[in-house]
């Protein structure tokens, strides 16, 4: 296993980030998607752990809190070498008050988190959305107060757009308060937009990515190939699948997985995490499985070293636009300054 620290802090952990989403009984919601018993979570903790992984998130939604409660369980005889993260945000009831960023949220769910973890902190605690409803000063002074009670260790971010988090960078080194650590962010070789502000604001602000859903919901396996587009309908992006998914591009995207695979002796999959693990900022991958499988496959991901012409071919077919207004500074970019400077 490799490790990286998570973004400028000292906190080291695992590439590789066990997503403790499917375990449980299902929310209504997520009933589609394959969950696994205590029983196959004890048995996948003993891999990951015996493979060194030492990174294990959830979050409080999850199976309506169960998931907490096993993975609690699970590694209470590993809590003192583990490093845990949860989430807060998302509506856990139907009572008004069960949801969100509030203070009043923010302090009761970091005490039920605590509570059906079996433990005493909370590692990474991480803002699951962004709420609309709540001022950004009051959220970002309750998670502080998490930290300063001892509850907390470090803070995170989740699906917020860049430009709030600078902001709540500013806000929290102007006050004093904990800095958020990292943010957990949909990111993969279909799904490259936040390369455009997320991924530099980031590096500017020593901020580590966590990655979910790497291979795009499972697509980029290639195991479930769907048809292209119909001709004049190349960019019409599908919702069918929890992310969204361009059919025409991604599988011209598996096509090059699947050779560079071939060249490796592994799978596509296994090539879809690996070129994650090259990109800036990225401190670890959440992996998913539904198989015990499919958790030593994720796992061969950390030992795949990519040559730059595997590199240069993933970049090359998987490329979207430049988003304005990057397109245009780069595209008047000073080229003699930088042809001077070697850059």
């Amino acid at each position: 296993m490799k490790y990286s620290r998570l973004g400028d802090s000292g906190l080291i952990v695992s590439q590789l980030v066990w997503g403790a989403a499917n375990i449980g009984t299902p929310l209504p919601q997520f009933a589609t998607s394959p969950h696994l018993d205590e029983k196959t979570v004890q048995n996948a903790v003993d891999i990951a752990i015996d493979n060194g992984i030492n990174f294990f998130d959830t979050a409080d939604l999850y199976s309506g809190g169960e998931a907490e409660e096993i993975l609690g369980r699970t590694l209470a005889r590993h809590r003192d070498s583990v490093v845990i993260s949860t989430k807060v945000g998302m509506r856990t009831s139907q009572s008004l008050v069960h949801s969100g960023l509030s203070r009043r949220h923010i302090l009761s769910s970091v005490d039920g988190s605590l509570r059906r973890l079996n433990t005493d902190w909370i590692d990474i605690y991480i803002a699951h959305r962004v709420d609309k409803l709540t001022s950004l000063e009051e959220t970002l002074e309750a998670l502080d107060q998490t930290v300063r009670s001892g509850k907390v260790r470090y803070l995170g971010f989740s699906n917020w757009p860049a430009w709030l988090v600078a902001k709540s960078v500013e806000i929290q080194r102007r006050n004093g308060w904990a800095q958020f650590t990292t943010g957990q962010m949909y990111y993969s070789l279909i799904g490259r937009e936040i390369e455009n502000d997320t991924i530099p604001q980031c590096l500017d602000a020593g901020i580590g990515l966590m990655v979910w859903s790497p291979l795009a919901g499972g697509y980029l396996s290639g195991k479930n190939l769907k048809e292209t587009a119909t001709q004049g309908q190349e960019g019409i992006i599908s919702r069918d699948s929890f992310v969204p998914i361009n059919y025409a591009h991604a599988n011209r995207v598996i096509a090059v997985l699947r050779e560079i695979a071939s060249e490796h002796n592994t799978t596509p999959a296994t090539i879809a995490m690996a070129w994650l693990f090259t990109r800036p900022a990225v401190s670890s991958v959440l992996l998913g499985f539904s198989k015990l499988e499919h958790l030593s496959q994720n796992i061969e991901a950390t030992r795949i070293t990519l040559s730059p012409e595997d590199l240069a071919a993933l970049d090359q077919v998987s490329a979207i636009p430049e988003a304005y207004p990057n397109w245009f500074n780069t595209m008047l970019a000073d080229t003699v300054a930088q042809t001077a400077l070697g850059t």
